[in-house]
């Protein structure tokens, strides 16, 4: 396939769509040589590089995780059961269509209260047909929501406004049906990365994705889970980064925060992943209460290979 055609099912802070080009030229050249195909992807989210990754090279398999329940939960439904989830989709475009603009927000908010009450009663352990409704919720609240953001309060509730648009594309069969065909390779779980440890070979390619470390003290994205990774958890993730570069001998690369494009002098990331490679690309920041501070911004990229 030559022309790149899928892309992520839900908005996503902090995605990597806009970067694909970009990474084109740090993507390990086994990749597409074919002497690479089981790709590895620890902090899921969008999962833009995958759907990239898969339809323009051809991955064999994979292994995708998360720690976030609903978004894992919604991968697996399309993976599993999209053609019922489109019908399920389809009538939420029809109901946010003929609702009244000044009537969506009433709307939205019934389907985030149904959305937080709904969790008690899911068991994310086993794939059911409850899944499926929550599944198309997850998508409706993240199609119509402010800036496509997730973000969770400290009791574990989607709490995040209506994003007020005259139109969402909450139905897309095309794409959902495409990201459903590339899912067939993966394994896709709910778990810490750590988990991941076991499916690395020395012919596997892990990209990870972390939540990524704040510019500004007042930067804190709180956040996918209701909880803040923070400095040490980035120390811990750049343990287990050299872990596997150093048992598994696997091709390894990770996309954080540029702390030195705020503070020149905040040398965190060449400290704790001293001896990599470290490289810049340019991001355009989207979610920021600020509109004068959206931008351009640049972001690392850790390599452990030539």
């Amino acid at each position: 396939m030559n022309l790149r055609t899928t892309k992520p099912f839900i908005k996503w802070v902090g995605g990597k769509s806009q970067l694909l080009g970009q990474f084109e030229n740090y993507y390990p050249k086994e990749i597409k040589t074919k002497g690479i195909q089981n790709y590895v992807e620890p902090f899921l989210g969008g999962g833009a590089s995958y759907f990239y990754l898969a339809e323009k090279y051809g991955i064999k398999n994979a292994y995708l995780s998360d720690l976030n329940k609903d978004l894992i939960l919604t991968y697996l439904v399309i993976q599993q059961k999209a053609e019922i989830l489109l019908d399920f989709l389809e009538q939420y475009q029809n109901i946010y269509n003929s609702t009244e603009q000044e009537k969506r927000n009433d709307l939205f908010l019934s389907i985030r209260k149904h959305f937080n009450e709904q969790k008690y009663e899911i068991n994310y352990k086993k794939i059911s047909e409850n899944w499926i409704p929550r599944a198309a919720q997850f998508i409706f609240l993240n199609k119509t929501c402010f800036n496509g953001l997730f973000r969770l309060n400290s009791k574990g509730e989607f709490n995040v406004p209506y994003g007020k648009y005259k139109t969402s594309t909450i139905l897309d069969v095309e794409n959902i049906s495409s990201v459903s065909k590339l899912l067939q390779n993966a394994e896709i779980a709910h778990n810490e990365y750590s988990s991941c440890f076991s499916k690395i070979t020395e012919k596997s390619f892990v990209y990870f994705d972390p939540p990524y470390r704040p510019l500004t003290k007042t930067a804190n994205f709180t956040t996918y889970m209701g909880t803040i990774f923070n400095d040490n958890n980035q120390i811990e993730l750049a343990k287990f980064f050299q872990k596997i570069d150093r048992e598994k001998g696997a091709k390894l690369m990770l996309s954080n925060s540029d702390p030195s494009s705020v503070n020149p002098r905040d040398k965190f990331f060449e400290k704790i992943y001293k001896g990599y490679k470290i490289f810049r690309v340019n991001a355009s920041r989207a979610v920021n209460c600020n509109g004068a501070n959206r931008g351009k911004i640049s972001e690392i990229l850790v390599i452990n290979y030539a």
